[in-house]
């Protein structure tokens, strides 16, 4: 992980940072990884912690600047950001795991889903964790647990996804699934921003950044 320090960097610092990043993450500029880490460091001002974005604090950031709504899935993105699995996402962390969330290819985006449904990161997605994940995607506010209305449905799910007929999902599964039908790409919850999201976080970082 790269040091990260509360003491505002420099413009060269940035500079020279953002030529290196540049070249190892995918889908950013040096312009752009620039703009990336100066708000990653406006970000960690907010925390209490040098080491990087804890648990808490993306969570805040997916809910409130991506849309996304369920605890569990938040929880999961966070651990797919999280690649070192030290419980902070860092900053090299953070802007590559963004270069997929925000501009990645169908196929990134098919990997970074399918790691974020596969809970407990055993290579497979279970019945289990399929139904964990609805319950808490499905559920209106002040309605009851929806625990035996969707037995059913995840049922009929995993048996149109469950290609090789094992009762579980493998990535082979998932993959073949989701490009011949598209829309079920976030079949288990919304773990993507949309269009509008997006635009207004890359309008916020890359346009207003670049005229300071």
């Amino acid at each position: 992980m790269l040091p990260l320090k509360r003491s505002k960097m420099s413009k060269r610092m940035v500079q020279k940072l953002a030529e290196t990043m540049s070249k190892q993450v995918s889908h950013f500029n040096k312009a752009e990884v620039g703009c990336l880490i100066r708000d990653f460091h406006v970000l960690l001002e907010d925390t209490r912690t040098v080491s990087g974005l804890d648990r808490w604090k993306v969570r805040s950031i997916l809910h409130n600047t991506f849309g996304l709504t369920n605890d569990t899935i938040m929880d999961a993105v966070f651990r797919t950001f999280d690649k070192d699995n030290d419980g902070f996402i860092g900053m090299g962390e953070w802007i590559d795991g963004l270069s997929v969330f925000l501009r990645g290819t169908l196929d990134e985006r098919i990997k970074y889903c399918f790691q974020v449904y596969n809970l407990n990161s055993d290579h497979y997605i279970t019945r289990e964790e399929i139904l964990q994940m609805l319950r808490y995607s499905l559920r209106l506010p002040g309605e009851e647990d929806p625990y035996d209305g969707i037995k059913d449905l995840v049922e009929i799910t995993l048996k149109r996804m469950d290609h090789d007929h094992d009762d579980r999902l493998s990535f082979e599964d998932f993959e073949r699934s989701v490009k011949e039908v598209n829309h079920v790409l976030e079949a288990f919850g919304t773990c993507l921003p949309n269009t509008s999201r997006v635009e207004a976080f890359e309008q916020r970082v890359f346009q207003v950044q670049a005229k300071h």
